[in-house]
């Protein structure tokens, strides 16, 4: 019989995992919604970020979820993007747009911990 790691043990990385994973969800319902506003050609840079933001994220969270020797230098990476989406994000009045902006800033926020 095989055994198997405790899949219930938390990683020492779980909050930024939760963040990040988070965060990629934020900016994929921007990037939806700013493709529903009536004028979506002047959200084209939100929703680049958008979409770049949520990849990275996720690549972070998994690359942390793996213990990759290189979760570090992703997360160093997902910060500056989430900083650029933040930035992005907050000059828009949308609900979504600030809402996304905030979930960038706090990702950013643990990342940059993570990768120090």
């Amino acid at each position: 019989m095989q055994h198997f790691p405790d899949a219930t043990v938390p990683s020492r990385y779980a909050d930024c995992i939760r963040t990040c994973n988070e965060c990629a969800d934020a900016c994929d319902t921007c990037a939806a919604s700013c493709l529903r506003e009536p004028e979506p050609r002047h959200m084209v840079q939100c929703i680049a970020l958008d979409t770049d933001c949520a990849a990275i994220c996720r690549m972070a969270a998994g690359a942390m979820a793996r213990e990759s020797a290189h979760a570090y230098e992703i997360c160093a990476l997902c910060a500056r993007l989430c900083d650029s989406c933040a930035n992005e994000c907050s000059r828009h009045d949308m609900a979504h747009c600030q809402a996304c902006a905030a979930r960038c800033r706090r990702c950013a926020e643990l990342c940059r911990a993570m990768a120090h």
